[in-house]
């Protein structure tokens, strides 16, 4: 397990999970393409960052009180400009427990889920399906075993029922299906790497198009085991 994202697990034991402005730093030491982002404390940091990022962005909550940040009101997308922003930064900076606000890319195209568990009997398995509020609504996943393999990925791809989605669905443009194999390959791998140190991992959505598969948001609970004793 490379240094960075040891260090990262270790600093989050007492939480027993772990803040998305980390949570991303680990996905991108894996390989694991995510977007721009950046995690600031001040409102000047945050306009600083949001014209570096380019606008729109989405600006959310980060907080250690705030692990569903959408049932708090935690998520605005779609920020548009710097008084858009300074309003967004406001709200934002008065929910409990506040640590900052994450800045992030705003990305856009076919949202998917990915996501990984520890199975107590089959240990490590990997989570591919229709992603957004789409996860719900349809419930269109397939699971396999990890580790993957590149044929795994294009089965799993084949047996969702909304596979047209990825394919152009009525004229619309294909997802580039090799940088999603990319994304879930290096997904698997870092799943077996944090296997004994993380009890599941959450990609939702995962924005893919034809030119990008990046995971737009994610959630990484640490296993039971790791957190300190009370």
């Amino acid at each position: 397990m490379k240094k960075e994202i040891a260090d990262i697990i270790e600093s989050s034991h007492a939480r027993g999970w772990v803040l998305e402005p980390q949570a991303k730093r680990i996905l991108a030491a894996a390989g694991v393409d995510v977007p721009r982002f950046a995690w600031v404390k001040t409102f000047k940091e945050a306009a600083k960052s949001a014209r570096e990022i380019g606008y729109p962005i989405v600006a959310k909550i980060v907080s250690s009180r705030a692990l569903h940040k959408t049932d708090i009101g935690g998520v605005v997308a779609g920020v548009r400009d710097e008084r858009e922003l300074e309003g967004a930064f406001e709200r934002l900076s008065g929910i409990d427990g506040f640590e900052g606000v994450l800045i992030d890319e705003m990305l856009s195209g076919v949202e998917l889920i990915v996501g990984a568990k520890n199975d107590e009997q089959f240990g490590p398995v990997i989570l591919l399906g229709i992603g957004g509020i789409g996860v719900e609504l349809y419930k269109d996943t397939v699971i396999r075993m990890a580790p993957l393999e590149a044929r795994d990925v294009s089965s799993m791809v084949c047996s969702l029922k909304a596979h047209a989605l990825l394919e152009g669905f009525r004229g619309a443009e294909p997802v580039n299906l090799e940088l999603l194999t990319a994304l879930l390959m290096k997904f698997s791998a870092l799943v077996m790497n944090v296997a004994g140190e993380v009890e599941s991992i959450d990609l939702n959505p995962v924005m893919c198009s034809a030119k990008r598969c990046a995971a737009a948001d994610v959630r990484i609970i640490l296993s039971p085991r790791t957190r300190p004793r009370q």
